[in-house]
């Protein structure tokens, strides 16, 4: 913003023209890294643990904010306080084109701070679809200018909308499993230079074929990424995934930034400004409005689905809040508002644009603060997911961390009860830290069918679904009861009285019983058991438990 305020102070128009904000410049190049890395590195479990979720959110929340912003909006035209002229269509294209959220800055903090997964999964996947909406329903208001406005035309509208959206999805399914079959029955790892760049020109060139057939090209690409990263991903050489990896989020990373340095230089030098500051005042107070007209009922909605089918509920009170104000409008509102035409148009660009920098200063800016007010589990760790299990250290992998006050002081204080070496073994075998072992949800019926059908017909092996946090102290526990039991197999031969059999001691105190037996001590006053160690103490003092 200061540079953009140096550059509209300076003489002279040459530098201004050469920054000047291009539509096409954002939707071919900055855009697509964005939207190409969001689908390749998501949390695909929790994304489609919550696809129903995140879709109601993503479509019905968007029509809602879309609706209640574009109709508060005519209101205030006819109101005209500022002299303001916007027809109801326009008023339409404009809640539509300001319904689309991008909470980068939200998602950033959330990615830092390792924020509780399934209101991590719904806000990044409502973003993600959320902006894909917003321009396939933008475009299609717009294809009803000049048309009056009746129920055939609305119906009309509906089914188009639906009908890019799933069209769109399935064109970036479909890219990504031919890219996965070109990998499994090729030998194209034997090149990964030509491998790597292969998947990323195919992920770019089903972005263009869908915009060039009047499809959503964004929708296409996130399902081409999610699609890759699950099947084809895993039919790439060592090199090739980690060059995929970094060829995706560098990218981005570089696109982020770019974005929000070209906002803030436009919010000065974009032609033919028009600042209302009522009306962008009000315009901020509507998408607030709009906001929680479709986070709330919804959110209520999706609570009273999950008791109805006896589930707990998945959206908590101080989650909906989060959803709430998660809210925020970014660089593809700014994008599609170059679009809008008529009398009002450089108000309704301006205010767009002042709205988003707006939020993200206001909203973005709190988000810390907001997360420590509404208590929102933080520290949460999720095992990773690429399937990459040469590039990732076991103890990082399923490391689970918990950074909230209340609970760390908790398990402190739970520690404290044990002395450092009075550890049982069979509080190691439960899991970390010796907290029991946290069961899985039940697989979705689509994991299953993956699992076991489509995995295997698209990558060269069948990939197992990766281990959670409590499979993998199972089979911790697992292997440690084996060794138990080939212990015990070694000692089968001791005679051992029954009282010997009741007595437990301590891990030290084994240590002492050993080094006592080498000064003639019978061994066989000490048996291990299955998780435990039981015998008597060489002394025949009092007999503790491990």
């Amino acid at each position: 913003m200061i540079v953009g305020l140096a550059i509209k102070l300076a003489p002279g128009t040459i530098i201004q023209g050469m920054v000047k904000f291009k539509e096409g410049f954002f939707f071919n190049l900055l855009l697509p890294p964005i939207i190409l890395n969001s689908g390749y590195e998501l949390k695909r479990r929790n994304f489609f643990l919550n696809f129903g979720t995140i879709l109601i959110f993503a479509m019905v929340g968007t029509f809602i904010c879309a609706v209640v912003t574009g109709v508060l909006t005519f209101i205030y035209a006819l109101i005209n306080p500022e002299g303001l002229s916007i027809s109801f269509l326009d008023s339409m294209i404009f809640g539509s084109i300001l319904s689309a959220t991008d909470p980068v800055t939200i998602l950033a903090i959330f990615n830092q701070l390792h924020v509780d997964p399934q209101l991590f999964s719904i806000i990044s996947g409502e973003s993600l679809l959320n902006d894909a909406v917003a321009i396939v329903l933008s475009d299609t208001l717009r294809q009803f200018r000049g048309q009056d406005l009746h129920a055939v035309n609305i119906f009309k509208g509906i089914g188009l909308f639906l009908g890019v959206f799933w069209a769109s999805t399935l064109i970036g399914i479909l890219c990504g499993v031919l890219v996965a079959l070109t990998m499994k029955f090729s030998q194209l790892y034997r090149f990964p230079s030509i491998e790597a760049c292969l998947v990323l020109l195919m992920a770019y060139s089903s972005y263009f074929l869908s915009n060039a057939i009047q499809m959503s090209g964004i929708v296409t690409l996130l399902f081409t990424g999610i699609t890759l990263k699950h099947y084809a991903y895993d039919n790439l050489s060592l090199k090739s995934k980690r060059a995929t990896k970094a060829m995706c989020q560098i990218p981005s990373q570089l696109s982020e930034n770019f974005i929000f340095i070209y906002l803030g230089i436009n919010l000065f030098t974009q032609d033919d400004l028009d600042y209302k500051p009522l009306f962008i005042l009000v315009t901020l107070a509507f998408i607030c409005v709009a906001r929680y007209a479709s986070v709330a009922p919804l959110s209520t909605l999706i609570n009273a689905i999950c008791r109805a089918f006896g589930n707990p509920e998945q959206i908590p009170k101080n989650h909906q809040m989060m959803l709430f104000w998660a809210g925020l409008r970014g660089a593809v509102a700014f994008a599609l508002a170059s679009g809008i035409t008529g009398e009002s148009a450089p108000a309704m660009r301006t205010t767009i644009l002042a709205v988003v920098v707006l939020t993200v200063l206001l909203f973005g800016g709190t988000t810390s603060r907001m997360l420590q007010i509404l208590d929102i589990k933080t520290g949460v760790v999720e095992p990773d997911e690429s399937g990459s299990e040469e590039e990732e250290d076991d103890r990082g992998r399923y490391q689970q961390l918990n950074t909230n006050a209340d609970s760390t002081s908790a398990h402190n204080s739970n520690r404290k009860q044990y002395d450092e070496n009075d550890v049982s073994i069979g509080s190691l075998l439960s899991g970390p830290l010796g907290e029991p072992i946290l069961e899985d949800r039940a697989p979705h019926w689509f994991v299953s069918f993956d699992e076991k059908w489509l995995k295997p017909a698209l990558t060269k092996k069948h990939v197992q679904r990766n281990q959670s946090l409590a499979d993998y102290w199972k089979e911790k526990r697992r292997k440690m009861e084996r060794v138990n039991r080939s212990m015990l197999d070694g000692i089968h031969s001791f005679r051992l009285n029954d009282d010997d059999q009741s007595d437990a001691v301590t891990l030290n105190s084994v240590k002492a019983s050993s080094a006592n037996n080498n000064r003639g001590y019978s061994s066989s006053n000490i048996v291990v058991g299955s998780g435990r160690m039981f015998g008597r103490s060489p002394t025949g003092g009092s007999d503790e438990e491990v």
